[in-house]
């Protein structure tokens, strides 16, 4: 007997129902309150719309990779599987499936950032152009 095949859409349902997910608002109180915000945006995103001050960027392929507390290639701040973990992307979608990869690896704490990037920008949240004088 075969399992019922599941659709990109019903797969991202089924994801966000074991997370809870932050708005921008509450990503950015979080980082202020210690969480780690991790933009998997790829690089022509970030050049084009800026980053996150202080988000630590982890393109979505090492996405695992960097954050497993236990890896050998694990990023300094991957320090425990106690993290609080905000996921940034540009839209929300892609940011859903890689925090329930991490939740998969152990960070109980990871999450999303609902309408990414372009949430936060639209909330006039903090944004650091590249190449711009800081």
């Amino acid at each position: 007997m075969s399992e019922r095949s599941l659709g990109i859409d019903e797969l991202l349902e089924r994801v966000r129902e074991g997370l809870d997910r932050v708005g921008p608002r509450e990503a950015f109180e979080a980082a202020a309150d210690g969480a780690l915000l991790v933009d998997i945006r790829y690089a022509a995103l970030r050049n084009r719309d800026g980053l996150i001050p202080g988000a630590l960027v982890v393109e979505r392929n090492e996405l695992e990779w960097r954050l497993d507390p236990l890896g050998s290639h694990r990023a300094p701040e991957a320090t425990s599987h106690d993290l609080r973990v905000v996921v940034v992307c540009n839209e929300g979608y892609a940011s859903s499936l890689a925090a329930a990869s991490l939740k998969q690896l152990g960070l109980h704490r990871a999450t999303d950032l609902a309408g990414g990037f372009q949430a936060w920008r639209a909330e006039g949240l903090p944004i650091r152009v590249p190449g711009a004088v800081a």
